[in-house]
């Protein structure tokens, strides 16, 4: 079978995974297109005598709320991934978050009908986050399943890459404008319009997605009937409870570092040192460019060196960049560019996480175990750390440098743990290989 293969990647491998990213990034800019006009809707849906700190911390709360709908999603998409096939869920996540997305750009604001306004914009949020679940750990699922074995890294890297893509498509259309429109501009209607951008984005993913095939990994399973024969969930928890942990650490790593550096940096940059919003955005966009770099990178790179290696040396890459980062700008605002692109480029070690979360559930559950840790984690970790970072800035302005360094210091000691355990991954590659080889 091709997967099992040591071969390079064909033609049709690269319209899966082109397609498989495209549709990801339309996607991404759906679900995170919030947070860059976090400020203008945190005044437009409530109270204007509210403290502008609670006000914040509210907004970013709705923001969470759409991290903590992931796993009910997720768990529910990857469940009939599991069993249904990985394409029928990959096209319908596409569909729950376009709808959502239109509704959010219509949506009345606090001054025309009061406390439904942020209301409704919790819900649609949580709509959002139930679809989101389902798309991130079924793409790495479905080109992983589809590319030959030495290239899984690569592939799940550039999908990485593809979702991070939607993230530039956000600030590219915030930058634009933000360039293009006055404030009252903005305020008045120009904050709709990314929300209508992005309902036409999802339903362009839909389009696209007819044209991808089922997995052959699955193709094989449902021939040899060896799908799940219990609750794919319960199989999960009850044998494979390391990898889960292992899933979730490297999911803290990945959510809380594009979360901190790449989605609340350019609000962090207005609110602390007045930097201006245009300049804060394009700074921001050179960034999630050089985090898409990064993650291919450390794709590539996983591939070569393993997960151990690769993590203890970028989350130490990681540590340096962030830190001086933040420091640096503080102090001189006018290496803001070339120091956040190198902090974006530092990120992309997260390029490397879904290669481990791939090869450490078998075939038959491996949607759901990928989908359970890595949306439980993503709902915990990457919900809060918007509201939690933004509490401890009001003990010091530094408190992004603080938090991402501790994340890199728990990339660093799973990497080290990941060594320890070689013996183990060993066995697992072996594993991989054998059911790989079978279909499984």
């Amino acid at each position: 079978m091709q997967h099992a293969q040591s071969r390079r990647l064909d033609r049709q491998d690269f319209k899966t995974l082109s397609l498989a990213a495209l549709g990801g990034a339309l996607e991404f800019y759906d679900f995170i297109i919030f947070v860059f006009f976090a400020a203008v809707i945190g005044d437009l849906f409530f109270p204007a005598d509210m403290p502008d700190w609670l006000r914040q911390v509210q907004t970013f709360g709705i923001f969470a709320a759409g991290y903590l709908a992931r796993p009910l999603g997720g768990i529910i998409m990857a469940h009939f991934g599991d069993l249904v096939g990985r394409k029928r869920m990959f096209s319908l996540s596409i569909l729950l978050m376009a709808l959502p997305t239109l509704a959010m750009g219509l949506l009345p604001t606090y001054a025309s009908i009061g406390i439904a306004a942020p209301l409704l914009l919790l819900l649609m949020r949580i709509l959002q986050g139930a679809a989101i679940g389902g798309e991130v750990p079924g793409a790495w699922v479905f080109v992983a399943e589809h590319v030959p074995r030495n290239r899984i890294g690569f592939a799940c890297g550039t999908l990485t890459a593809g979702l991070t893509m939607g993230i530039l498509l956000g600030s590219l259309v915030a930058t634009l404008l933000n360039t293009s429109m006055t404030p009252a501009t903005i305020s008045q209607y120009g904050w709709r319009i990314p929300f209508f951008i992005g309902g036409v984005f999802g339903l362009i993913a839909l389009y696209l997605r007819r044209w991808l095939q089922e997995t052959p990994v699955f193709i094989e399973m449902k021939a040899h009937k060896a799908l799940a024969e219990e609750l794919p969930l319960k199989a999960v928890v009850a044998n494979h409870k390391k990898e889960i942990v292992v899933s979730m650490l490297m999911t803290w790593l990945l959510s809380a570092g594009i979360v901190v550096v790449i989605l609340m940096t350019p609000t962090w940059l207005q609110k602390q040192f007045g930097i201006p919003a245009a300049a804060a955005l394009q700074a921001n966009c050179l960034a999630t460019v050089a985090l898409m770099f990064g993650c291919i990178i450390s794709g590539s790179v996983v591939d070569r060196l393993g997960a151990s290696k690769t993590f203890i040396i970028g989350s130490l890459f990681l540590g340096i960049c962030s830190w001086s980062f933040y420091h640096m700008v503080a102090a001189d605002p006018s290496v803001l560019m070339g120091m956040y692109a190198l902090a974006g480029l530092s990120v992309g070690v997260v390029g490397a996480v879904p290669y481990v979360m791939v090869r450490a559930f078998p075939a038959e559950v491996r949607f759901t175990g990928i989908s359970f840790s890595y949306n439980v984690a993503y709902a915990i970790f990457g919900g809060l750390t918007p509201v939690f970072v933004t509490l401890i800035m009001r003990l010091t302005p530094m408190a992004p440098a603080y938090y991402v360094l501790a994340l890199s210091v728990i990339g660093l000691l799973t990497g080290i743990y990941l060594s320890r355990d070689l013996n183990s991954e060993t066995a697992r590659e072996a594993k991989f290989a054998e059911r790989a080889a079978s279909g499984q």
